[in-house]
């Protein structure tokens, strides 16, 4: 497959209330949604396609609650460029399985410098590699 790097671009736009934000929200998460058997396909995963649908909707269900229009402009910028840059096949196999990973570490609490300092390693700058599923 060529890469057509303007195939999938889309302008930025700021919205102008909830309703178009929703909307927009709403199409980025049905474009993810459908390329699910199509990333399979281009990455050769050894996952269903269901794996890669719930792994979009577990990052869409993370920002569920998020009500600044400002922040969910970036949100849907963010999840746009990596929509395009996957279904560009501008990642390599490993950057699809990171995607599907639950780091552990999202869900601890944050730590101070000196709590790290007495445990004797700062764990939170190493992200574990992509070891598969």
């Amino acid at each position: 497959m060529t890469t057509i790097p303007a195939r999938l671009a889309r302008p930025t736009t700021t919205s102008s209330g909830p309703e178009q934000a929703r909307k927009k929200v709403l199409q980025l998460y049905r474009d993810w949604y459908r390329a699910g058997p199509e990333v399979v396909t281009l990455y050769a995963l050894n996952v269903p396609p269901a794996v890669i649908r719930h792994a979009v909707r577990r990052e869409f269900e993370r920002n569920r609650y998020v009500s600044d229009l400002k922040v969910i402009d970036v949100l849907a910028l963010k999840g746009r460029q990596e929509y395009q840059e996957t279904m560009n096949c501008w990642k390599q196999e490993p950057h699809i399985l990171g995607m599907l990973l639950e780091p552990p570490f999202r869900d601890r609490p944050q730590r101070t410098f000196l709590q790290k300092f007495y445990e004797g390693r700062d764990e939170d700058a190493i992200t574990p590699a992509a070891t598969g599923l």
